[in-house]
């Protein structure tokens, strides 16, 4: 399952993609972070996460990141190490807090792709933005939507225990996503779960791509 690389022969007419471009065409970045400040509190959240956790907010982004085969891309996903202190083991998309030197979210998508996968970002054209996403654990992630051309990885041993691609359309289809709930703080809360080929998928990443879905749809 495992891949080290994501290599193969694109060519032709990319439909699909192109009605992807359009569709994403009118997504707009969310505020700056270098103006909210990356130690203080996200200010300009939308009022859905106003009640949303109990401490301060760490702004994050991530890399939904779509890698053009043909005759549909797929999703590039990844399975933390379990040492790792933030959702150890978990299937996540590419990404993490926003540093200092970071100047938008795009850049953060950017800099923790290539900092987990190798991936440079001259292969990533970033296409639009889903919106913003808060966690249980209190980060804010803004997904950053990108076209990757295929080519080698490189997976931070540290970060990455396993990197692997699930085909959008297999992403698209109805029954895809399973909607579970569980006790949680004394709230009943709902969740989705994705399984594919022996990884599961839940949490922010199945939520955020269950979002990017419904979209396309």
């Amino acid at each position: 399952m495992q891949a080290t690389d994501i290599n193969t022969e694109a060519g032709g007419k990319q439909d699909f993609i192109e009605k992807l471009r359009a569709r994403l065409k009118d997504t707009r970045p969310p505020p700056d972070p270098t103006i909210v400040g990356y130690g203080g509190a996200y200010r300009d959240l939308p009022p859905e996460f106003e009640s949303a956790g109990a401490g301060e907010p760490r702004i994050a982004a991530v890399l939904v990141p779509l890698v053009r085969r043909e005759p549909v891309p797929t999703v590039l996903l990844t399975r933390r190490t379990e040492h790792l202190p933030d959702h150890p083991g978990q299937v996540s998309f590419p990404g993490g807090s926003a540093e200092p030197e970071d100047a938008d979210a795009v850049a953060t998508a950017l800099r923790e792709s290539n900092e987990e996968l190798g991936i440079p970002a001259e292969r990533i054209e970033p296409i639009g933005f889903l919106a913003p996403y808060r966690t249980i654990t209190d980060f804010v992630i803004t997904p950053v939507v990108g076209l990757v051309e295929p080519g080698p990885l490189r997976p931070d041993p540290h970060e990455v225990a396993a990197a692997f691609e699930v085909p959008l359309d297999y992403l698209l289809r109805s029954s895809t996503f399973e909607r579970r709930e569980k006790d949680l703080n004394g709230h009943r809360v709902a969740y989705y779960v994705v399984s594919y080929e022996g990884e599961v998928i839940w949490g922010a990443t199945a939520a955020i791509l269950q979002k990017f879905c419904g979209l396309l749809a």
